[in-house]
């Protein structure tokens, strides 16, 4: 049995997330020790490493959920499972072409820059002038 803190450790988390995939309902509670100390299992570390993993990968905390829930039914057909994984590809291809387009425009204005002075800096200019940005880009 863990320690909240040594569950952490072996898991390469903070206690802070370990709680709250707790409240969210992703990690189930613990039971206790006669202290009232939260007490975890192989299995906790087990969940906790499937999580961390996931998110790794980049999946949502909603899709995490559900992945979860059919790991909790074997029997079940993986195209579920399929497609969850398929939809964190496209989303993440998504964000790739996302990404090439903000380093085609940051590359555009870097080379627009002479090097003069900060008063005639092409890169500033372009800041100033989502304008002239060639590329629709999302704030962050």
């Amino acid at each position: 049995m863990h320690t909240i803190g040594a569950l952490a450790r072996h898991a390469g988390t903070k206690v802070q997330t370990i709680r709250y995939y707790e409240q969210i309902g992703l990690m189930p509670e613990p039971g206790r020790s006669a202290g009232g100390q939260r007490r975890y299992g192989g299995e906790a570390l087990d969940r906790l490493a499937f999580i961390r993993h996931a998110r790794q990968l980049g999946f949502p905390l909603e899709a995490i959920r559900e992945l979860l829930g059919l790991a909790d039914t074997p029997e079940r057909s993986c195209a579920d499972v399929d497609a969850i994984a398929r939809r964190q590809l496209r989303a993440v291809e998504d964000r790739i072409v996302r990404l090439e387009a903000l380093r085609g425009e940051l590359e555009r204005m870097i080379g627009a820059c002479s090097g003069g002075a900060v008063s005639e800096c092409r890169v500033l200019e372009v800041l100033r002038d989502h304008g002239e940005c060639l590329s629709d880009h999302p704030s962050a």
